[in-house]
């Protein structure tokens, strides 16, 4: 059987590439996924990692690692990373980026978390990481598409913890929740991060080192930082009405900065 396996999307960079570094060091062989072939072969020599090229927003590429888990005897984690942002109003927005932002962050997620779990439930033993994000908790204007993706990985990832308690499985499940992270996700999103304040970044290994603390102790949701943590709390007891008016104040003074 060998060591036990981790395998991670959007692997080539930023959390992805820190949850890589993060498993290995806690002895996990590597099954690294992304797009970018050079990034990745360079991350798996550093760490002696097996690469899979593929783009999970093609059916094709996506079965393609569906069916490497399938053949595997020993994937312990699933870390489904990969991701992106676009900026815009929804109609205005190419609906290509759309879709495949749902093809990733939906279809995806629910194909290859069917696929791991099938073994760990064999098994009796492993887990599922969802790159979920605060954004799961809130609407706001001019990301409509990720903030519905990240809230059903959510609602997903809660359902699927529901079931494997129901029946006192000892195989865990995790949503991720970050908020603004130092990675290139911004960037390709094209948002200025001078709109932030300093204080609400976090780097991307604390974020990894929550979320490996929080799956050590079986928690569900994992939202790193005081700051998110207190803000989730807080949109859970606002009522709606001032939660939609707080996202219009943040939208409309994003714009005039």
């Amino acid at each position: 059987m060998g060591r036990p396996l981790a395998l991670v999307t959007g692997a080539s960079s930023g959390i992805g590439a820190c949850f890589a570094r993060a498993l290995a060091a806690r002895g996990y062989g590597l099954i690294l996924v992304a797009r970018r072939k050079e990034r990745l072969e360079a991350l798996a020599g550093e760490l002696g990692a097996e690469v899979l090229v593929a783009n999970l927003t093609k059916d094709a590429e996506l079965k393609l690692v569906e069916d490497r888990i399938g053949a595997a005897e020993n994937v312990e984690l699933l870390v489904n990373n990969a991701g992106f942002g676009v900026m815009g109003r929804f109609w205005e927005a190419a609906v290509e980026g759309q879709d495949n932002m749902h093809r990733l962050h939906v279809l995806a997620t629910m194909r290859l978390t069917h696929a791991a779990l099938r073994g760990m439930m064999a098994r009796k033993s492993g887990g599922v990481i969802n790159v979920s994000s605060v954004a799961g908790f809130v609407q706001a204007p001019g990301s409509t598409s990720y903030g519905a993706t990240k809230r059903w990985m959510n609602a997903f990832t809660e359902g699927l913890y529901l079931e494997l308690k129901s029946i006192g499985s000892p195989v865990k499940v995790q949503a991720l929740c970050p908020g603004f992270t130092y990675s290139e996700f911004h960037d390709v999103a094209g948002m200025d991060r001078n709109l932030i304040a300093k204080s609400l970044w976090m780097r991307a290994e604390d974020v990894v080192a929550a979320s490996l603390r929080g799956l050590d102790r079986g928690n569900l949701f994992v939202v790193p930082g005081w700051r998110y943590k207190f803000l989730v709390r807080l949109l859970a007891v606002v009522p709606d009405g001032l939660r939609r008016w707080g996202s219009l104040v943040y939208a409309r003074r994003a714009k005039r900065a």
